[in-house]
C-alpha cells in the first residue's frame, strides 16, 4: 500500500479523533453521566449485534476478496443471513414488547427509544460491511471522509441544542447517536453503490457460501467472547455499581479512543494489506518489520497520554478528574487488539480462526474475575484495571497461539514492554492522584527506554511522516496552480 492509501485512511482517524476531542466536552458539560452510560449501554448492544449476527463473514469476506472474481455474489453470501437474522429480531422484540430494549439498555420505560434503539443498531450493522468494501477496495479517502462526515453532523446537532437552548435530557442524545448512525450508512452506501447494487440480483455461490461459513463459523463465538470480555467492564458497572461510575468509565474510554487513533488507522488497512502479502508469498519478513513498528507507535502513545494527561482536567467537568489517572490504562482495549492483530496474523494466514475463539475466551474469563473482583470496591477504577490486564493476556495467548500454527516471531521485547508499560498504567490509577510528580519520572524513564531500544522506528516514522507532509503540501499547491 502507497504512503499516499496509507494518509487517506489516516484521515478518518485523525479527523475522527479531533471531532472527538471537541465533542466529549460538550457532552461531559452539557448531559449528566447517567445520561452518557445509558449511551454507553446502546454502544454495547451495538456492538454485540454487529460481532453476533455478522457470524464471522465480514472476516471471511475479507479473506477471500482477493482469492474470488464475482466480488458481488461474495458480498451477498457475506451480508444476507445476518442482515435477515437481525431484522426478524428486531422486528420479533419490538412486536413482543415495545419498551422491552429501553428498559434492558436504558432502565426507562419508553417505546420509542427501543425503536430509535433498533433502528441504530441496524443501520450500524450494514455500515459494517459498505465499510469493508472500502477498505478492501483500498479507497483510503473514501472510507475516511465517510467516517468523518457523520461524526460531524453529530457535533453539529450537539452544538444546536446548545445554540438554540435545547433542555439537555437522554432523548436528545439518542436522536443526535440515530442521527450519525442513519448518515455513515447513506454515506457508505453511496460511496460503494457499485459493489452492493450488483449484489442485490447476484446469485449465491453454496460452495463459496459454505468455505465463508466454515471460516467464519468459529468466530461466532470467538467474537461473543471479545465482545464479552470488551464490554463486560460496562454491564458490572451497570449491575454491580453505578451508573455515575459507568459515565465516568466511558468518558475515559472515549478520550482514550480518540489518544489511540493508531489502532483505527492499522486495523483499517492491516488486512487488506497483509492478504495481498499473503497472497504473493512474501508475508512473514514484513509483518516483523511492521510488528516492530507498531510497538513503538503504541508504546509512544502511553507515555505520552501518562505526560499529558493533566490536561484532561482543564477540559471536562469537575465530577470527572478521576479520567485523567484512567486514560492511560483505557488505552490497552483500542492498542493491545491493534498490536494482537499484527502479531497474531498467523492464526488468519493458516485459517485456524478457532485459536482466535480460544484466545478471546480465556481473557473473557480473565476479566470475568477482574471485575468481579474489582468493580464493587473500586467502580470505574477497577474496570479499567480489569479490562487492562485482560488485554495484556489477550496479547499474549492470541500471539502465542499464532506462533504454534504458523511461524514464531521475536517476543522478548513486546512481551516485556507491553507489561512494563500496562503494570505502570495500572498503578497510575491506583496511586497517581498523589503522587503525580513521581509519576511524570516515571513516564519519562519509560520513553527513554523506548526512544533507545527503537531508534530505528523513530526515525522511520519521522521521514515518514515529512514525506507525506512535503506530498499533501506539492498537490496542493499544484492544485493551486491550476486553478490561476
Amino acid at each position: 500500500m502507497s504512503k499516499m492509501k496509507v494518509a487517506g485512511f489516516a484521515l478518518g482517524p485523525l479527523g475522527s479523533a479531533l471531532i472527538g476531542f471537541v465533542t466529549l466536552p460538550m457532552l461531559a458539560w452539557f448531559f449528566t453521566a447517567e445520561d452518557i452510560g445509558r449511551i454507553s449501554m446502546l454502544q454495547v448492544a451495538t456492538n454485540f449485534a454487529v460481532i453476533l449476527f455478522t457470524f464471522g463473514l465480514d472476516q471471511g469476506y475479507a479473506r477471500e476478496y482477493h482469492e474470488v472474481s464475482d466480488k458481488s455474489a461474495l458480498l451477498k453470501a457475506a451480508v444476507a443471513p445476518g442482515l435477515l437474522a437481525l431484522l426478524m429480531l428486531m422486528v420479533a422484540l419490538l412486536s413482543f414488547d415495545p419498551a422491552l430494549l429501553s428498559r434492558w439498555l436504558f432502565v426507562l420505560n419508553e417505546p420509542m427509544f427501543s425503536a430509535v434503539a433498533a433502528f441504530t443498531i441496524v443501520a450500524t450493522f450494514v455500515s459494517k460491511f459498505f465499510s469493508i468494501i472500502l477498505r478492501m477496495e483500498e479507497k483510503g479517502f473514501a472510507f475516511s471522509i465517510s467516517q468523518i462526515l457523520p461524526k460531524a453532523l453529530f457535533l453539529a446537532i450537539v452544538a444546536a441544542y446548545a445554540l438554540f437552548g435545547a433542555k439537555y435530557n437522554f432523548s436528545k442524545l439518542l436522536l443526535a447517536n440515530a442521527a450519525a448512525a442513519a448518515a455513515v450508512t447513506l454515506i457508505y452506501g453511496w460511496n460503494t453503490r457499485h459493489a452492493w447494487i450488483p449484489a442485490l440480483s447476484s446469485s449465491i455461490d453454496r460452495a463459496q457460501a459454505g468455505r465463508l461459513l466454515n471460516f467464519g463459523f468459529p468466530l461466532i463465538f470467538g467474537g461473543l467472547a471479545s465482545w464479552a470480555f470488551m464490554a463486560m467492564d460496562r454491564l458490572f458497572l451497570r449491575d454491580m455499581s453505578t451508573l455515575t461510575e459507568l459515565g465516568i468509565f466511558s468518558v475515559s474510554a472515549s478520550v482514550a479512543a480518540a489518544a489511540g487513533i493508531v489502532s483505527g488507522i492499522f486495523t483499517t488497512i492491516w488486512a487488506p494489506t497483509v492478504y495481498r502479502w499473503a497472497a504473493a508469498g512474501a508475508a512473514r519478513q514484513k509483518i516483523e518489520n511492521v510488528t516492530t513498528h507498531l510497538l513503538a507507535a503504541i508504546l509512544s502513545i502511553f507515555v505520552i497520554t501518562g505526560l499529558f494527561s493533566w490536561v484532561i482536567s482543564y477540559l471536562l467537568p469537575h465530577a470527572y478528574d478521576r479520567v485523567q489517572y484512567l486514560v492511560v490504562a483505557s488505552l490497552a482495549p483500542p492498542l493491545l487488539y491493534a498490536l494482537s492483530e499484527c502479531t497474531a496474523i498467523g492464526i488468519a494466514l493458516a485459517r485456524k480462526s478457532i485459536y482466535s475463539m480460544l484466545a478471546s475466551f480465556i481473557s473473557a474469563a480473565v476479566n470475568f474475575l477482574g471485575n468481579y473482583l474489582l468493580v464493587p470496591r473500586f467502580g470505574a477504577s477497577g474496570a479499567v484495571i480489569s479490562t487492562a490486564v485482560s488485554f495484556m493476556v489477550f496479547l499474549i495467548v492470541k500471539t502465542e497461539f499464532s506462533c504454534h500454527v504458523w511461524h514464531a516471531v521475536p517476543r522478548t521485547r513486546l512481551y516485556s514492554t507491553m507489561a512494563l508499560v500496562t503494570s505502570a498504567a495500572i498503578c497510575f490509577v491506583l496511586f497517581g492522584e498523589n503522587n503525580r510528580l513521581l509519576f511524570t519520572s516515571i513516564w519519562v524513564g519509560i520513553g527513554s527506554i523506548v526512544f533507545v531500544w527503537f531508534r530505528s522506528s523513530m526515525r522511520l516514522a519521522m521521514h515518514a511522516c515529512a514525506h507525506i507532509f512535503l506530498e499533501v503540501r506539492r498537490k496542493i499547491f499544484s492544485r493551486a496552480n491550476e486553478y490561476r
